[in-house]
């Protein structure tokens, strides 16, 4: 058992922060940039949303004629890269950023400013990508950006440059991030706190910054190469000068592969850390699940080739990918059934967290079967581009990934704010995206086997896609009124939702051992950990932390930042100043063509921001010693 005692004497005044605008801009507090992310990707989130709605609008009725063609490209192209790097990433990393530290006792991640960093080039690379569409000029080659189509022969717009440049700059957000927590992780565990007793939502994002920092620095490439292409005039892409018409999807889904298990391991282990609670027993098959979580690592870098069954690899490529793909089903499937174990014979309460935490373990599996069929290469041929796909993987990403990360929403909402999120309008929120979600993309299962292809903006009558598709528009405007019901809950509980004890459901980690929401430097004490679950005494079978309302923790007091000695990171400017000239660099090569000094000038002077940012970052002292 933990050697950890009751709350601390805390009250909720002596530890609120300094909430002007400076203290967000230059905040280096983990928690407070978890905060950031969460409320930056749900207003991605809602673009996303938005831009899937002038979709199915468009596609309501046959020969629809709400938006162009080209309009249509551009929204298809930037909803998959809104939802994907925008939306379902940064709200994955929000909880990386809450919750590693407290799940394994630090006091703070290992680097502190490149933590804020990470985060300030993701919004600042964010609203780059994004506020073209605005003047009709947003990327418009897919999220995938296949090459040669992408190149200046096929594309010579601008569009297809923010796509190029905009996805390098949210690379060095997601690289920066993944390096700064593997390094927390490994280095920075409280003492007891071995591999085998971290929380499993540590341990699966422990696994996803091994898959960011590995499959990164692929499509990175890839971009570098289309870069060069598109402005400087190289021919890694240009077929008639001798180039491979299939190196941009091979290096892209070796990349894009391993993406899929990035958008959807954190929603694997907020359900770990929400099923076991709710059910009021440990989780079935830790060890299994660890084992599962690294082994859908491994085998995710195996599988690429999958997404190009159709490119005529020929028989014994064909035959390596689908084996690898059949093979990494089983350790998906070990996790689904281990969910199902936890859940079987425990004293389950049906909280919303709960809800949406059961609702992916169903909708991914619905997922997880139409996954396994496109392990075939001869289904796979019949069913690729049409939107038999598009169901299987919104079925993966949104009934996996967007209700994983609504279930961890309603479970750590309280230990975010120190507020419940209200249970009310969460059934509202849980039921009618539910019954939205599947009627948007069950019937893309029959549109697709019928033969409707994807990304056609327009389709004749009589072809029998038209009750399908009308099907998927109204469930679309069903999920969006269930996402504002949740925004609304958001909205009205940060500031008016009831207030919440140290550990109101009666958790088991310790991060539900400090109050809520926590101090800046989260432990008074780093705590020794001396098992698995050190909140819940197994053998007595009582909790160990003993829970008290919050009425009994208000009167307490704990110390602040200064009456308690911690020394913690100082704030700092520089990171968001240091973002802002290397987002300011990139902004130049747009107009390499039409106004190339303008471009130069635009390139040297952020390339001296960024640099001369960085060197003040780097003298200016990390913490004050008393």
């Amino acid at each position: 058992m933990a050697t950890i005692a009751a709350a601390p004497p805390y009250t909720k005044a002596s530890t609120a922060p300094d909430t002007g605008i400076m203290s967000w801009l230059t905040t280096v507090d983990h928690k407070r940039i978890g905060a950031l992310y969460l409320i930056s990707g749900l207003i991605f989130f809602v673009v996303g949303g938005l831009e899937a709605a002038i979709l199915r609008a468009q596609l309501a009725t046959p020969n629809g004629k709400i938006v162009s063609a080209e309009m249509y490209n551009q929204l298809f192209t930037m909803h998959g890269t809104t939802m994907i790097f925008l939306a379902v990433m940064p709200l994955s990393a929000a909880f990386f950023n809450f919750l590693i530290p407290l799940q394994i006792g630090a006091r703070d991640v290992a680097f502190p400013r490149l933590n804020a960093f990470s985060y300030w080039i993701y919004l600042l690379g964010g609203i780059f990508i994004t506020v073209p569409i605005f003047f009709a000029m947003a990327p418009d080659g897919g999220w995938f950006g296949y090459a040669p189509l992408s190149t200046k022969a096929y594309s010579p717009q601008v569009n297809m440059d923010f796509w190029v440049l905009g996805l390098q700059i949210l690379g060095i957000s997601s690289l920066a991030a993944g390096f700064n927590f593997i390094t927390t992780i490994i280095n920075m565990r409280a003492p007891g706190m071995t591999l085998m007793r971290m929380p499993i939502f540590t341990w699966m994002s422990f696994v996803v910054q091994f898959l960011v920092v590995l499959a990164f620095p692929v499509i990175t490439v890839a971009l570098v190469f289309l870069q060069f292409d598109r402005f400087f005039g190289t021919n890694f892409y240009t077929i008639a000068k001798g180039a491979d018409p299939l190196l941009w999807q091979h290096l892209f889904w070796v990349f894009g592969h391993p993406e899929v298990y990035i958008l959807i391991l954190p929603a694997f282990g907020l359900v770990s850390e929400v099923l076991p609670t709710f059910s009021r027993k440990p989780l079935f098959g830790y060890p299994v699940m660890v084992y599962s979580g690294i082994l859908i690592g491994f085998l995710g870098f195996g599988v690429w080739a999958h997404h190009m069954f159709a490119v005529g690899m020929g028989p014994i490529a064909d035959s390596v990918f689908s084996l690898a793909t059949m093979l990494i089903a089983i350790p998906t499937g070990v996790k689904i059934f281990n969910w199902i174990a936890t859940m079987w014979g425990g004293q389950i309460s049906f909280t919303v967290a709960m809800k949406f935490a059961i609702a992916l373990v169903g909708m991914f599996t619905v997922g997880g079967i139409s996954g396994v069929m496109h392990s075939s290469p001869p289904a796979d041929l019949q069913q690729t581009d049409t939107y038999f796909v598009v169901a299987h993987f919104h079925y993966v990403l949104f009934g996996g990934s967007v209700f994983g990360l609504f279930a961890g929403m309603y479970y750590y909402f309280p230990k975010i704010t120190g507020r419940f999120l209200s249970e009310k309008l969460g059934n509202w929120h849980f039921w009618i995206s539910f019954i939205g979600m599947n009627l948007t993309f069950f019937p893309m299962h029959f549109s697709g086997l019928l033969g409707m292809p994807r990304r056609y903006y327009q389709y004749d009558a009589g072809q029998g896609f038209d009750l399908f598709n009308m099907m998927s528009s109204v469930g679309t405007l069903i999920l969006m009124v269930g996402t504002l019901f949740g925004l609304i809950n958001v909205w009205k509980s940060w500031k008016g939702g009831k207030l919440a004890s140290s550990n109101p459901w009666g958790a088991a980690t310790i991060e539900w051992a400090i109050p809520s929401p926590p101090p800046e430097y989260n432990f008074l004490e780093l705590p020794t950990i001396k098992s698995r679950y050190p909140l819940w005494n197994m053998k007595e079978g009582e909790q160990l932390v003993h829970e008290t309302t919050y009425e009994e923790e208000k009167n307490l007091h704990i110390p602040t930042t200064k009456e308690s000695g911690i020394v913690m990171p100082n704030p700092s400017i520089w990171p968001l100043i240091t973002a802002a000239g290397i987002v300011a660099m990139f902004c130049g090569m747009p107009f390499m063509d039409k106004k190339p000094a303008v471009a130069v000038a635009m390139m040297i002077l952020g390339t001296l921001w960024w640099v001369g940012s960085l060197y003040k970052w780097l003298l200016t002292p990390l913490e004050d010693h008393h």
